[in-house]
């Protein structure tokens, strides 16, 4: 039986190396799909251009401005003249928030009262719009609160009144300064992990049959899981060197700390792999032609990409697909690869991700080897 396995496994690492630009593929693109994504993807948001119209033109409201156009948060474009102009501006998108400050601005704010500020955003890009939402709320309660300070400063001593504020005392865990590249460079190692080991499987078989070299493994002695053994453990391989020299890349490019223990995140990135292989074969068990491997692969991936929480929250989708997506090994090798990176837990913290993700992979292998058939249709 071995010797059957390692035959199959020997010719798969040969069709490989005879593959000129098998290295080139296997290296090049995932490091640059690292750089793109490390660099482009992100939650925050800079430079948010803004167009800003002061009706009340105080020394309070050129104050407020000054706290906008200090911010690395916003980009102020222009200083309109009218609520026309602030119109404009957002109608031909060449500003996103346009602040008006009202008449009275500083006559309120010297009595104590709050004083109206107007913000309208660009709703069409939703995400920006409220993130720059909650970058002009924080703004103005800063403002709010040194004017705050200054109104009780001014009041007689013998009948000051009484403020009270609440203090905010930020203490992130695990990322102190909040830095996106820390959330999605983990993220990225998984995504392109399972891009390649599904990618690399599902046209296995399929290449077989497309090469004539089915028909001789068909009248050959050999067993269909081992046919699958023997699919399956060079691109493990493969997958494994991959998935250690993106994350290898990551933490040294973009100075994301690895705090955890590898041989965690070794075990949680081999029952992944098992997981994507077995997808990938029992895709190539159910198509004839790679050009149909490439399009289920396409149709499989990005699902699993949604549906994993890498982008989008899993506690904001409807139910029913908060249900689905325990049936995505990604969904729980995210937590595994963010765990050990940030957090440094170990297996009695994991083992529910890790428990999900081997029952996952032993399904889809057991399955794929079912529907391996020796015999062309």
């Amino acid at each position: 039986m071995f010797e059957r396995i390692i035959r199959i496994l020997v010719k798969e690492l040969l069709e490989i190396r005879r593959d000129k630009w098998a290295m080139f593929r296997l290296i090049v693109p995932p490091l640059v799909q690292m750089l793109i994504f490390g660099y482009a993807a992100t939650f925050e948001v800079y430079h948010v251009t803004t167009v800003i119209l002061d009706r009340d033109h105080s020394q309070e409201s050129r104050e407020l401005i000054s706290h906008f156009v200090a911010s690395t948060r916003f980009n102020v474009v222009k200083i309109a003249a009218t609520e026309r102009e602030v119109r404009k501006e957002i109608d031909t998108g060449d500003a996103t928030v346009g602040l008006t400050i009202q008449p009275r601005f500083a006559a309120f704010l010297l009595k104590g009262q709050p004083a109206p500020l107007q913000v309208v955003v660009d709703g069409t890009n939703s995400n920006t719009a409220l993130i720059a939402l909650g970058y002009v709320e924080q703004i103005a309660a800063t403002f709010s609160a040194n004017e705050g300070s200054d109104f009780a400063a001014r009041i007689p001593g013998g009948i000051r009144a009484r403020v009270e504020t609440l203090s905010v005392e930020q203490r992130p865990w695990f990322n102190p300064n909040l830095d996106g590249r820390w959330f999605f460079v983990p993220g990225v190692v998984g995504t392109l992990s399972l891009i390649l080991t599904v990618s690399l499987t599902a046209s296995a078989v399929v290449r077989e049959r497309e090469i004539g070299t089915l028909e001789q493994i068909m009248v050959s002695p050999i067993r269909p899981y081992e046919f699958i053994l023997g699919k399956t453990i060079p691109f493990f391989l493969i997958g494994f060197g991959e998935t250690l020299l993106v994350a290898v890349f990551g933490v040294l490019w973009f100075r994301v700390p690895f705090v955890g223990n590898p041989f965690v995140l070794a075990l949680g990135t081999s029952l992944f792999l098992l997981s994507t292989l077995g997808l990938g074969l029992l895709i190539s068990t159910m198509v004839r032609t790679q050009q149909q491997a490439f399009g289920a692969n396409f149709f499989v991936s990005n699902p699993m990409f949604t549906l994993s929480g890498f982008s989008f929250p899993i506690a904001s989708m409807p139910e029913p697909m908060q249900w689905v997506t325990y049936l995505d090994p990604l969904r729980y090798y995210l937590v595994v690869i963010r765990a050990t990176f940030l957090k440094g837990v170990g297996v009695s913290v994991l083992w529910p991700d890790l428990l999900a993700m081997a029952l996952l992979g032993a399904g889809l292998l057991t399955l794929s080897t079912l529907r391996f058939r020796k015999a062309l249709d």
